[in-house]
C-alpha cells in the first residue's frame, strides 16, 4: 500500500462497476444510510452467474466490498480496501433477491474496520465479510457536527464506552473444588448431605438459592445465614495460598484495560471472597466496579447484577459483554440485553449455547474478538 494515496476530488461514481449508473456492465447498486448501516438490494441476473444458475463468487465478493466501501464513505471518508476476508455460507441463485448491509466495526484516524452481510429472501445468510480500509482523506461531510452525531460520534477514533463484565469463580480463578468441599463441610455439620449433583445444579447462583435448593424453601433466615457464613469461612481458609487463575484470564483482563474497556466483577460471591481471590493475583486494580452477591436482591439468572454493573460503569447494556461459565450467568446476560462469551470450565459446551461465543479457554479470546461481537455479532470471531 503506498504511503500517500490521493483520490479524485470530485465524487463522480457514474462509471463505478459496483454503483455506477452509467456503467452498462456494472451492478448499479444503490446504498442508503440510516446512521448505523449501509443497505442495498440486488437481484443477480443471468449475466452474473458462474456455474449455471449460481451467482459468480467474485461478484458476491464485489457486493460485500461495495457495502464496506460505502460504510467508509457515509462516515465521511474516502479510502481503499487494504485487506478483506470473505465467508460464503450458501450458493446464491440467479433471480434470488438479496439484501446487502455494511457497518463499521472500528474506526481510527488511519483505518476503518468494516463488516458486511448478504442475506437471502428468507433472511438466511448467504455471505459475509470483514475488511480493513485504508483511509486516504476526509470528505466535507466528516467535518460537520451533524455528521458526527449521525455516525454515533465515531469520527476521529472516538467510540461509545464499552465494558466487559466478569464472573469470577470458574472464569478468572479455578475454585470449584474448594467451593464443593466447603459446602459439604457446612451442610454435614448439620446432618445434611451435599452431593456433586447439588453443586452442579446451583453452580453460579447465590448462596441463598443454593441453600434453599438443598434444604427447601422454608429454611429459617437465621439458619440460612449461618450456613452461608460457615461455608464462606471454610472456603477462604481452603483457598489461602492455593489460588490458580485460568489460562488466558489475567492476560485478557490486562489487554482490555490497555484497549480502554471498562471492566467490572459481577459475582455471586461476597466481597470478602472477591478480595481474597483477586488481590493476591494483582488483578482487582483493573476493575472500575464490583457488584457482589450482597449488592443485589436477586441472583442469576435474573439480570440485576449485570444491569447494576452497567449502571456503575455508566455504559449502556448493549455495549456490555459478559464473560461467564455458568448457564444461569449466560441466561442473565441475555436477559440484560448484553452479549456474552461462555467458557467451558464448569459446564459442557451444549449447555452454554445461548452465549454469542463458546470457548474452551480464554486463551482463545483477544480484544479483537470482543470488539467484533459487540460491534457486529453476526460476524465470525
Amino acid at each position: 500500500m503506498p504511503k500517500k494515496v490521493s483520490l479524485p476530488a470530485k465524487d463522480d461514481f457514474r462509471k463505478c462497476f459496483g454503483c455506477g449508473k452509467d456503467n452498462p456492465a456494472g451492478l448499479k447498486l444503490s446504498f442508503s444510510w440510516d446512521g448505523e448501516k449501509a443497505e442495498a438490494d440486488f437481484t443477480p441476473g443471468e449475466l452474473h452467474q458462474g456455474w449455471p444458475g449460481i451467482m459468480h463468487g467474485g461478484l458476491i465478493c464485489c457486493l460485500l466490498d461495495e457495502a464496506m466501501a460505502y460504510v467508509a464513505y457515509f462516515h465521511g471518508y474516502k479510502g481503499l480496501t487494504a485487506r478483506t476476508q470473505v465467508r460464503l455460507h450458501a450458493p446464491l441463485s440467479i433471480g434470488e433477491p438479496l439484501h446487502i448491509t455494511g457497518k463499521v466495526v472500528r474506526l481510527t484516524r488511519k483505518l476503518i474496520e468494516t463488516a458486511a452481510l448478504v442475506t437471502m429472501r428468507d433472511g438466511s445468510k448467504g455471505a459475509e465479510s470483514q475488511a480493513v480500509i485504508f483511509l486516504t482523506e476526509k470528505t466535507d461531510a466528516a467535518k460537520t457536527p451533524a455528521h458526527r452525531e449521525s455516525c454515533g460520534a465515531l469520527i476521529e477514533g472516538y467510540s461509545p464506552a464499552r465494558a466487559v463484565l466478569w464472573d469470577m469463580d470458574g472464569v478468572i480463578v479455578d475454585t470449584a473444588r474448594y467451593h464443593f468441599k466447603s459446602w459439604q463441610e457446612a451442610f454435614s455439620s448439620r446432618g445434611v448431605t451435599f452431593t456433586a449433583a447439588n453443586f452442579q445444579h446451583g453452580f453460579g447462583q447465590r448462596n441463598d438459592n443454593i441453600i434453599r435448593s438443598v434444604m427447601g424453601q422454608d429454611v429459617p433466615l437465621e439458619e440460612m445465614e449461618a450456613i452461608a457464613r460457615d461455608k464462606e469461612s471454610s472456603f477462604r481458609r481452603r483457598i489461602d495460598g492455593n489460588i490458580q487463575p485460568f489460562s488466558g484470564a489475567a492476560e485478557l483482563i490486562r489487554s482490555l484495560h490497555q484497549r480502554g474497556f471498562r471492566q467490572a466483577i459481577t459475582s455471586s460471591a461476597p466481597m470478602e471472597n472477591i478480595r481474597s481471590l483477586l488481590e493476591p493475583l494483582d488483578l482487582l486494580k483493573y476493575f472500575q466496579a464490583v457488584v457482589s452477591g450482597r449488592d443485589v436482591a436477586r441472583g442469576k439468572p435474573d439480570p440485576q447484577v449485570f444491569l447494576a454493573a452497567a449502571q456503575k460503569l455508566q455504559v449502556k447494556p448493549e455495549n456490555c459483554l459478559v464473560i461467564e461459565d455458568a448457564v444461569a450467568g449466560v441466561q442473565a446476560a441475555r436477559a440484560a440485553g448484553m452479549k456474552s462469551i461462555a467458557v467451558t470450565n464448569s459446564h459442557p459446551r451444549d449447555s452454554l449455547a445461548e452465549a454469542d461465543l463458546v470457548v474452551d479457554s480464554l486463551s482463545e479470546v483477544d480484544t479483537g474478538a470482543i470488539e467484533r461481537i459487540l460491534c457486529h455479532p453476526t460476524m465470525p470471531v
